[in-house]
């Protein structure tokens, strides 16, 4: 029995992985040309900076130990020296309080490893790039599912491990039900609005000065920044996410020229001259966010399975990702949680690989 799993970000990967490991018949399907999701590393020189999720904390038993049996090495996020605070005026003042991330964690050569790592575990039979799901149809035998490109998957269930708003997009025939439906539309997409800009640099400066690294900015267009660099070695990196709305990121060139104004503002003349400055505006990615997500969350929403979407298409039909996780929706602890739940409600019954007409 063939379950499709919609979406190769961390909690479809999870559960492919899962599903590899106990010899059931699955296929991943990804619509990007690059697993991951909302994970995403970016190589300058030597170093690997997290454009998307780039921490994990104490207290998250599931990533540690993939961390752990992936071989992989977490290192501490820098924190010390002092804090940095600009405040509307642009006005600059040091020492007001210490680095606010202490205690994080991140992970050797970027989150991009982990996801890596689960996707080479798959063997290429069983894995798909470039493959978007546009229509899941229900039949005597279980699913169909259409992809954008026309051709067609046939499935006994399927798993959508997507951002529940954009697995709302796809269509369903026969239609969800109505809660079902505005169940899946009423999730927010964790970071889903965000942006987010890594400056790169041969050398940390700023810790010449005593600091951080860390700033918080009542200006903008960053609204908190923190050191990204290796944990050891260069090349070195400031991040930070970019505050301003949607709508007023979308000039590029001007949004760019307002970082490194800022940066310049924060940290001196040195920081205005980056080796590289990288930008990635997940509210304008269609495969992460919907206009839905641009409305900006000012608290961790609360998330967890819908009992709307319980049972669906006789219980053929689940949906995964980090926003399903009842205890961690959000992070990537959550991801991992929910591919779990996912796996243990899927029929275990064996059968045929998904097929392609």
């Amino acid at each position: 029995m063939t379950t499709l799993i919609i979406g190769g970000g961390l909690s479809g990967l999870a559960l492919a992985e899962r599903m590899e490991a106990e010899g059931r018949d699955y296929l991943l399907v990804e619509a990007r040309d690059r697993f991951g999701g909302r994970i995403l590393t970016e190589h300058v020189g030597a170093g690997a900076f997290d454009m998307g999720p780039a921490w994990f904390w104490p207290g998250q038993p599931r990533i540690a130990a993939l961390i752990d049996r992936l071989g992989l090495e977490r290192f501490d996020q820098v924190s010390d020296g002092i804090l940095t605070f600009e405040d509307e005026q642009g006005r600059v003042q040091r020492g007001r309080g210490f680095a606010s991330m202490e205690g994080s964690w991140r992970l050797k050569g970027g989150l991009g490893e982990v996801t890596d790592a689960l996707a080479s575990r798959l063997p290429t039979g069983r894995k798909r790039l470039s493959a978007q799901v546009a229509a899941l149809d229900q039949t005597p035998e279980g699913i169909v599912a259409t992809l954008s490109a026309a051709q067609t998957l046939s499935a006994a269930q399927a798993v959508v491990a997507l951002p529940p708003r954009v697995a709302a997009g796809i269509r369903y025939a026969p239609a969800l039900p109505e809660d079902a439906h505005a169940a899946l539309r009423g999730v927010p997409t964790w970071m889903a609005g965000q942006a987010k800009a890594v400056a790169v640099y041969d050398r940390p400066f700023w810790r010449d000065q005593g600091l951080s690294g860390d700033a918080m900015s009542r200006r903008g267009p960053m609204v908190e920044i923190h050191d990204a660099s290796p944990d050891r070695g260069g090349p070195y990196a400031l991040f930070g996410f970019i505050g301003v709305p949607p709508q007023a990121r979308r000039d590029a060139p001007a949004l760019r020229a307002h970082l490194l104004a800022q940066l310049e503002r924060l940290f001196g003349a040195q920081a205005a001259t980056p080796r590289e400055l990288l930008v990635k505006d997940w509210a304008f990615d269609p495969l992460t966010a919907t206009q839905a997500d641009h409305a900006p969350l000012h608290a961790h929403p609360s998330y967890g399975p819908p009992g709307a979407l319980d049972g669906l298409w006789q219980g053929r039909l689940q949906f995964a990702g980090t926003e399903m996780a009842p205890q961690f929706g959000g992070y990537l602890e959550g991801a991992l949680e929910a591919a779990e739940i996912a796996f243990g409600k899927l029929d275990a019954t064996s059968g045929s690989r998904a097929h392609a007409h």
